[in-house]
């Protein structure tokens, strides 16, 4: 029995981030890793898309679209960064996403530190 919901999806997709960082280590863009845990998923046979728009509503006026980095499986939101170290408001537009895709399970992954720092989503 999985401990979380989609384990299995969220921990291939943290290999596959853990394995871009190990070989390109910090310092590159945001773009760079994308296309490289790109590569990685394709490589773990994990269907995903890339830059997944979503429509956002107020008060179900249409007021614009916001680009998810991966929706992998249609299951799990993957939001990327690489900045030195994850903040607050990292974590509340990872989860703005998860409302707004109607997904219960994201991981926000920060390629910018040292050491790979990712932290599970989950919508109760």
């Amino acid at each position: 029995m999985e401990r979380y919901k989609y384990s299995d999806i969220t921990k291939k997709v943290i290999g596959c981030a853990m394995e871009v960082h190990n070989t390109l280590g910090n310092g590159f863009q945001e773009v760079i890793y994308q296309r490289c845990l790109a590569i990685e998923l394709a490589r773990q046979h994990l269907s995903f898309a890339r830059e997944r728009a979503q429509t956002i509503y107020y008060k179900d006026v249409d007021v614009g679209t916001r680009r998810v980095d991966f929706l992998v499986e249609e299951k799990v939101l993957v939001e990327l960064k690489a900045v030195i170290r994850l903040e607050n408001v990292h974590f509340a537009q990872a989860i703005n996403y998860l409302e707004a895709f109607e997904l219960e399970v994201g991981l926000l992954i920060n390629f910018g530190s040292t050491s790979l720092e990712f932290r599970r989503l989950q919508k109760y």
